[in-house]
């Protein structure tokens, strides 16, 4: 059994990487120029998958900084609420902002924006991350968005460096955000450099092919990653499924078609659920389904975090669905 299972077996993960507040207009279908009134909730994709996993019965502690202030101290709250471990959550000052998103439950003419000026969650440094006490865990999470900017990025390499000494297998969510980015060829250089030291890849093949130069280039990126330093990468195609590469073997699934409300939360709820499925004991392609119900879960109810799978929700959907595309 290869280092990476064994980790996520454990189900107790240290994930690096934002949280924030999401807001979004009401009644869903309601365009945020036209809102009335807004519900507010946990987002940031670490947080998201930080939360999903502890809705999913495991457990996780977040990496990050938070604005010294009622926002910052909203995500704090909040990540309690979800029983995420914010022993690593610090707060910074001065002009440092915690990131907001404001999106709608709608899929035509879905509006999405993100305020990421000044972002508190690129502050934390390499001390925070030298004060972890990484053999307390199965494996380490992050997302991409963490290596968008300094002192984050330097940060993160070096939680990847002390996670690796500690035995700990990492999981990286690609999960490109142009908009964090001082450029796309940076941003390449930066995330490539990254999956090449992961165990586990997780991206859409927009991102794969980004990484490659073309997004006609993406499968094959994603094959070689696993041929040559990953043991599992998951290549995901949205409505058309994915394809999962490990040990040699080409692994297609489906989808779980629902009426989505909303394209956020997807790639978190997915990361969720397939290694909280991983740690429960299912097979790999038992997980990948897992993982593809949870995404489908979340996009069909508002907010993100607060849309995501608990254990029971998860059991009813995959016991009244009619199953995946076939593929």
């Amino acid at each position: 059994m290869p280092l990476l299972f064994d980790g996520i077996k454990e189900n107790n993960f240290l994930i690096i990487g934002r949280a924030g507040m999401d807001l979004y207009p009401d009644p869903p279908g309601a365009a945020t120029e036209d809102a009335i009134s807004m519900s507010v909730g946990l987002g940031g994709s670490s947080a998201n998958i930080a939360a999903g996993i502890c809705k999913l019965g495991g457990k996780s502690a977040l990496v990050t900084r938070v604005s010294d202030d009622s926002i910052g101290l909203y995500c704090v709250n909040q990540l309690k609420k979800y029983g995420v471990d914010v022993s690593y959550v610090k707060p910074v000052g001065g002009e440092f902002r915690n990131s907001l998103a404001v999106y709608e439950s709608r899929v035509e003419k879905h509006q999405s924006v993100i305020y990421r000026n000044g972002a508190a969650d690129f502050q934390m440094d390499t001390d925070d991350v030298r004060v972890i006490n990484y053999s307390k865990y199965g494996a380490l999470i992050t997302a991409g968005t963490v290596f968008a900017a300094e002192p984050s990025r330097s940060a993160s390499m070096l939680a990847f460096s002390h996670a690796k000494s500690a035995g700990l297998p990492i999981i990286f969510d690609v999960d490109y955000r142009p908009y964090s980015w001082t450029s796309p060829e940076v941003a390449s250089q930066v995330l490539s450099a990254a999956a090449e030291q992961s165990d586990m890849i997780v991206g859409n093949d927009e991102e794969f092919g980004f990484m490659a130069g073309s997004i006609n280039k993406g499968l094959k990126k994603a094959r070689e990653l696993s041929q040559t330093s990953a043991t599992l990468v998951i290549y995901k195609m949205g409505a058309e499924g994915a394809i999962t590469f490990f040990d040699g073997q080409e692994i297609h699934t489906g989808i779980y078609p629902v009426k989505a409300l909303k394209p956020t939360g997807a790639g978190d709820s997915f990361m969720a659920g397939f290694v909280t499925s991983i740690a429960d004991g299912y097979d790999l392609k038992d997980s990948i389904l897992r993982g593809s119900a949870s995404a489908s879960i979340t996009v069909s109810r508002p907010g993100c975090a607060p849309a995501m799978a608990d254990i029971n929700t998860l059991k009813e959907f995959m016991a009244d669905h009619p199953g995946p595309t076939n593929k």
